[in-house]
């Protein structure tokens, strides 16, 4: 072995790992109990130390000098709201100006010898990749966060799991695999997406090796649930799933097929599991002894009282490699009031995940968000649970149209228009563009064949693509 070398399992203390960020079922026996004044005293000691050390990344220091933040200055929680923010554009503008990595990472590829590094990146569905190097210590963490999640969904120690999330450039379905494994002992069979096991292979593979639960997003389980029925099998007769350990989407849908609960959950590529929806259904409770998560303005970035829907701004204090402090990720959310949830916990609540800032779309004066509009149109009697919208001009303004899937009698489509234009009008204020479209007809549009289905599309003339 070469002189300095060190290799993954000398890299990290695991021991230490589990004792400063306990799995489950040890976390959920005590940390998820802890009262307020514990939480937030771990959180700010986390806190001060995660900024002392992004403060020696070039991307920060840049970023806080030109504001006037010292990281000394973070003497209370309150104070965190003084550290700037930022967007995955100034992600993009430091790869742009430090290609290939930016300088907004922690570690560099030089690091690799004596701390064991990942590369991986964001989808791009709204841009270009981010790339984000992961050390032993930062995959070791975030497998631990995933995976209380995923306890809390029901899996359990031996459980047969099939990871259907895409193995490729992003490190979900890794993460998603690695955490079972490492930290749950579950039996992972690692799928991956349709394109490369077959939808009816996968459900093949459920029966015959009794899978607990299909790791995907929750319109990708649908499709499988599709295909089920088509083979002639009753999901929740035939199929054992036993927990919707999943990217919820439409929870309650899958509630009905399965006779099982669906808890939510929210993360995103560079942090992992942020938050997770617990039996009491009462929001998301968010992981505080590793995120600080704030809502702010979309258009102005100033902090939202309680309640207000607005961009979540994420700060991780977990991680050695590349930091996240004060990230606005754009995604849409709320928090609820500190207060102790019926289950008995007191960690903060978040919303559900409500859309994307970043893909509103101001029309006759009304912010409208693709999401909102496809969660409306779906609810309507006779749709399937699979939409796409499009931003188009339309004599020079601008407009929106939604195609929104249903099956049956191609006779009623006109009607189902109508009724969706109408719901849509009564509560956005504004119209719609409706189109009714066949089963699979927007495939190629929204990538259902993948695990991470795509929903929005702007077509505007004039208008740079996100």
């Amino acid at each position: 072995m070469p002189l300095g070398v060190r290799q993954p399992w000398n890299a990290v203390d695991f021991a230490e790992l589990a004792r400063l960020f306990p799995p489950p079922p040890e976390y959920f026996e005590r940390a998820w109990f802890a009262d307020p004044e514990e939480i937030d005293r771990v959180k700010l000691s986390r806190l001060r130390d995660r900024a002392d050390r992004a403060y020696r990344v070039p991307f920060f220091r840049r970023l806080w000098d030109a504001h006037g933040f010292d990281p000394r200055d973070l003497r209370t929680l309150d104070d965190l709201e003084r550290v700037p923010t930022y967007t995955v554009d100034d992600i993009r503008r430091s790869v742009e100006e430090h290609p290939p990595y930016g300088d907004y990472q922690g570690v560099s590829p030089e690091d690799a010898v004596r701390e064991p590094l990942r590369l991986h990146m964001s989808g791009g569905t709204t841009g270009e990749p981010r790339p984000t190097l992961y050390t032993q210590w930062d995959r070791g963490v975030s497998g631990v966060l995933n995976t209380r999640a995923m306890y809390l969904q029901g899996l359990r120690s031996g459980d047969v799991v099939i990871n259907s999330w895409s193995y490729g450039l992003h490190n979900g379905a890794f993460s998603f695999d690695e955490a079972l494994q490492r930290w749950l002992n579950c039996i992972v069979i690692t799928a991956s997406t349709g394109n490369v096991t077959s939808v009816r292979k996968q459900v093949d593979l459920a029966r015959r090796f009794q899978a607990a639960a299909i790791l995907t997003t929750g319109d990708y389980l649908l499709r499988i649930v599709e295909e089920a029925r088509a083979m002639g099998l009753d999901p929740r007769r035939d199929l054992p799933i036993r927990s919707l350990a999943t990217n919820v989407g439409n929870g309650e849908l899958l509630e009905e097929i399965f006779g099982i609960p669906a808890y939510a959950t929210y993360g995103f590529h560079e942090v992992g599991t942020v938050a997770v929806e617990c039996p009491a259904k009462q929001g998301l409770h968010i992981f505080e002894d590793a995120f600080d998560v704030s809502v702010v303005d979309v258009d102005t970035g100033q902090p939202l009282p309680i309640g207000e829907v607005g961009a979540l701004v994420v700060t991780e204090f977990y991680k050695t490699g590349s930091p996240q402090f004060r990230y606005n990720i754009m995604d849409l959310s709320m928090l609820y009031p500190r207060e102790q949830c019926a289950c008995g916990s007191w960690l903060r609540r978040m919303g559900k995940f409500a859309g994307r800032g970043d893909t509103m779309v101001k029309l006759r004066g009304v912010n409208v968000w693709p999401e909102a509009i496809g969660t409306i149109a779906t609810a309507v009697e006779g749709t399937e649970p699979d939409y796409f919208v499009r931003a188009v001009t339309v004599d020079g303004q601008d407009a929106l149209v939604v195609s929104v899937v249903a099956a049956g009698d191609p006779r009623r489509q006109d009607a189902l228009r109508e009724a969706i234009e109408r719901r849509l009008t009564d509560q956005l204020g504004v119209r719609i563009g409706v189109e009714v479209v066949d089963p699979g007809s927007l495939d190629h549009l929204t990538g259902q064949t993948t695990a991470k289905a795509r929903r929005f599309r702007d077509e505007r003339t004039g208008v740079e693509p996100r």
